[in-house]
């Protein structure tokens, strides 16, 4: 679930800006069904950064609120933390050497961290994270340039276990989607789109047995149009649109990925 993406308050009240706005909706958003939590890190003026003053006191914090588990039985899941994940970006530092000194200079480490591909210096800021502990989801972009996904390919990445793809859809079409699925290696997958490719997109990963993504950093509507309160009522309508989407025999009422 992208909690914040690059959002700003101008994008609307559904978007947690403050350390406590976050982890409210972090803990309502897992309670609705999410199954790990994506935060671009801000400084107190709302620049993303990757500092270890600034990454450290947003993971404490979501941390210390403890991110339950939520959902059917979340009662019994109390105290159960989801996986939080930072984004390692372009946004939050712009020189490919220094977000790799960034992620050595953490203290306090994140369950996972999305690389793009499509950014210079990627393999190197994965291998770092790796080193680190900290497990890379990769994002390609899927439909548009090739070279993202090449250089995940010729990556001989010796820690697959620890390594999932983030694939950005720009539309649901099942041909780029089945192709890619396709060429990977076996690493879990995750499907996404923002705006208006976000539900046909979360539709389509349903269909094809991946994880998917909601949340305010991709969309701020709900399927049928209206404007999204909170993160907690994209995941539920995420969680309701899988359900309805996925075939007979998987439907099992599995929660969101991410």
């Amino acid at each position: 679930m992208s909690l914040n993406g690059s959002r700003a308050a101008a994008d609307g009240p559904a978007v947690p800006l403050s350390p406590g706005d976050l982890v409210a909706a972090a803990r309502a958003a897992v309670a609705a069904g999410a199954g790990g939590v994506l935060v671009h890190p801000r400084t107190p003026c709302g620049r993303e950064s990757l500092s270890p003053r600034v990454v450290g006191p947003v993971l404490e914090a979501l941390r210390g609120a403890a991110v339950p588990g939520g959902g059917a039985g979340a009662e019994a899941r109390a105290g159960v933390r989801v996986p939080v994940s930072v984004l390692a970006g372009v946004a939050a530092e712009p020189d490919p050497a220094g977000r790799v000194e960034r992620v050595r200079s953490w203290t306090v480490l994140p369950d996972r961290a999305v690389v793009r591909f499509a950014e210079p210096g990627a393999r190197e800021l994965a291998e770092a994270l790796l080193e680190r502990g900290v497990a890379v989801d990769a994002e390609v972009p899927v439909g548009g340039p090739a070279e993202p996904l090449a250089r995940f390919l010729a990556w001989p990445v010796r820690d697959r276990a620890r390594v999932r793809v983030l694939a950005e859809l720009a539309s649901a079409d099942p041909g780029p989607a089945l192709e890619l699925l396709r060429r990977l290696p076996p690493v879990p997958v995750l499907f996404f789109g923002r705006e208006a490719a976000a539900w046909p997109v979360l539709r389509l990963a349903a269909r094809c047995g991946t994880g998917a993504r909601t949340g305010v950093g991709d969309v701020l509507h709900l399927p049928d149009g209206r404007a999204a309160r909170s993160n907690a009522e994209l995941v539920a309508a995420a969680v309701a649109e899988r359900e309805a989407a996925a075939p007979a025999e998987a439907r099992t009422g599995g929660r969101a990925r991410s």
